[in-house]
């Protein structure tokens, strides 16, 4: 009867450490955040490089230059709704416009 039990232990044991042992894939989740907000960006003629230095305002607030915001390579996110947006330098305006941007919108000002 030793002989049996001591098979049956045996066995249990090979049969445990096979199922602990087993290849398990643990589930995965991806999460990510999409930014709707509406954008932003500016476009000057070939060669006019003196319009890179031009400042840029939303709503009265100075947000930077308009090289820090071209068209294709980098964009200004704004909140959607109803939008002033000037570009001027030296007492001179380049863009002066009142526009409406909406969710997921990407918007091009052509400053010349």
């Amino acid at each position: 009867m030793r002989g049996v039990v001591s098979s049956l232990v045996l066995a249990t044991g090979l049969f445990g450490s096979m199922v602990v042992t087993g290849c398990v894939q643990v589930p995965t989740e991806k999460q990510g955040v999409v930014d709707l907000r509406p954008r932003m960006a500016f476009r000057v003629p070939e060669g006019n490089n003196t319009l890179m230095d031009a400042r840029v305002s939303v709503d009265g607030l100075e947000v930077g230059k308009v090289g820090d915001y071209l068209d294709g390579k980098s964009a200004l996110r704004v909140l959607g709704g109803n939008h002033v947006v000037r570009v001027f330098d030296n007492g001179k305006v380049f863009v002066d416009e009142k526009v409406y941007l909406g969710d997921g919108v990407d918007r091009t000002f052509l400053v010349k």
